[in-house]
């Protein structure tokens, strides 16, 4: 689909994207850029990518599709310094969980003649780093694609057959739009696990071998979200502060109403909130977007 993909950036997702290009056989050959040498050795190392680069420029010289997978927040930099390499009908993408300050940063870098179509695969761990991407981490996800206006629609298109051929779901949304819903399904919910991993941490009654050897389901899960990256989210929560604040001002005013019912023992209230949520859940599973198995399916690991 693309004689040659740069992927700038090498974590978790450049590094899916690539196994899952081999798998597809979608790229005549992808190169790869990150900023730090270590990450560009372990690359070369694993056989990430078919050539790394020592500059992000050299990565992207003679790319028909380049995708942006560093920090929201570097974004533009590197827009800014691939600009003059950028070949004309190339297409420039992303996968950054905040859309209006991508555009913002990226589209005054892109030449004319380029096309600009941010993205957003709504996949990932809590791992991170070229060592930790793996090929089936795109299947039966959704990626959102999220055209600026005057995108070329071939352009788009082709895109789209490109994450499809990675395994992903694809829908059109609006930028905007796009970070209302990640602030409900994704953003908060980090913020508030992390809130909750720090709770603990400070909550002096309660040790530190307590809170790690009696970790109920709950808390291992609010752990396993607080151990994302932490320059990606402090990004995503500065470029998404609107939709953030909105959405945890809800989340505040859901929250004095649970505390009230408790406090007065409104158990009917309790039992109805948690029937609905319940039935959210089960929609979740019933999407194929999660699983009913136990652990959520993952397999305990075991000594060799």
């Amino acid at each position: 689909m693309y004689n040659r993909v740069a992927l700038i950036g090498l974590g978790l997702i450049a590094s899916s994207m690539f196994w899952a290009m081999k798998r597809a056989g979608v790229a005549g050959e992808v190169t790869g850029y990150a900023r730090s040498d270590a990450t560009r050795q372990t690359a070369r190392d694993i056989g990430l990518c078919d050539r790394v680069c020592d500059t992000a420029a050299e990565a992207c010289e003679g790319a028909d599709l380049v995708v942006l997978c560093v920090p929201v927040g570097a974004m533009g930099d590197v827009a800014a310094e691939i600009r003059p390499v950028l070949a004309p009908g190339a297409t420039v993408s992303d996968v950054g969980s905040v859309k209006r300050a991508v555009i913002e940063a990226v589209g005054p870098h892109i030449p004319e003649g380029v096309h600009f179509i941010p993205a957003h695969p709504l996949a990932g761990t809590e791992q991170s780093g070229p060592t930790s991407g793996f090929a089936e981490l795109f299947d039966n996800r959704w990626n959102l694609i999220v055209p600026v206006p005057g995108s070329d629609e071939a352009a788009i298109e082709r895109l789209e057959r490109f994450w499809q051929a990675l395994g992903a779901n694809t829908e059109r949304m609006d930028a905007d739009h796009h970070d209302l819903v990640l602030a409900v399904t994704s953003h908060t919910p980090h913020l508030i696990a992390y809130t909750m991993v720090g709770v603990a941490d400070d909550l002096r009654r309660v040790t530190d071998s307590e809170v790690i050897k009696y970790s109920a389901a709950g808390f291992r899960d609010f752990t396993r979200i607080a151990a994302s990256d932490p320059t990606m989210w402090r990004d995503v929560f500065l470029t998404n502060k609107d939709a953030t604040l909105e959405i945890l001002g809800r989340f505040t005013e859901e929250l004095f109403a649970l505390q009230r019912a408790i406090r007065m023992g409104d158990g009917d209230h309790l039992h109805e909130y948690f029937t609905h949520t319940r039935a959210i859940r089960r929609g979740i599973i019933e999407a194929g977007q999660d699983t009913d198995a136990p652990d959520f399916g993952r397999k305990p690991k075991r000594d060799a």
